[in-house]
C-alpha cells in the first residue's frame, strides 16, 4: 500500500510497503495535484491507497495491475519504464552500490549487480563529456 506523508520538518515522503522515499519537487508537485483531483473526484472515499479509480474509490482495495497497465498503455510512462527508471535513479543519487540496490528493491544479486553497471556506466559517461572548465572566449576580430 502506498502512503503519503508530510513530517514536521516538512519533508514529504512515499511510504511503500513499510519503507520510505523522500519524494524530489516535480513528483511532489504531482502527487499533491493527484491528491486534489482525489480529493475533488471521490470526497467521502475510504481508500487509504495512493491511486484509485471509479470502482476502488467505493471500497478499499487497491487498484488492480490490468487497470493500471491499460490506463498507461500507449503512453512514454509506461509501468515497466516508471519502475526502471526509479531504479536508476536510485542507483546513480546513492552511487552504483549493488548491496543498496537489493536492500532498497528486494532484487536478487545478478539484478543489483546490472544496475549498479548501468549506473557507473551512466556516471562515468557523464564525468568524461563534462569539461574541467569552460574554454577561453575567442576574440572578436571586429
Amino acid at each position: 500500500m502506498a502512503m503519503f506523508e508530510l513530517s514536521a520538518s516538512g519533508t514529504s515522503l512515499l511510504n511503500l510497503t513499510g519503507r520510505s522515499r523522500r519524494l524530489d519537487d516535480l513528483t511532489l508537485q504531482a502527487v499533491l495535484a493527484w491528491l486534489e483531483f482525489r480529493r475533488q473526484r471521490w470526497p467521502n472515499t475510504a481508500n487509504p491507497h495512493l491511486i484509485i479509480n471509479q470502482q476502488t474509490a467505493m471500497d478499499t482495495t487497491p487498484v488492480n495491475f490490468i487497470w493500471l497497465s491499460q490506463t498507461l498503455r500507449g503512453q512514454t510512462a509506461t509501468l515497466g519504464r516508471l519502475r526502471v527508471d526509479r531504479q536508476l535513479e536510485e542507483a546513480l543519487f546513492h552511487g552504483p552500490d549493488p548491496l543498496h540496490l537489493a536492500e532498497v528493491f528486494g532484487f536478487d544479486e545478478k539484478t543489483a549487480i546490472r544496475y549498479a553497471a548501468a549506473a557507473r556506466q551512466l556516471l562515468e559517461a557523464d564525468f568524461e563529456s563534462t569539461p574541467a572548465c569552460d574554454p577561453p572566449a575567442t576574440p572578436n576580430p571586429s
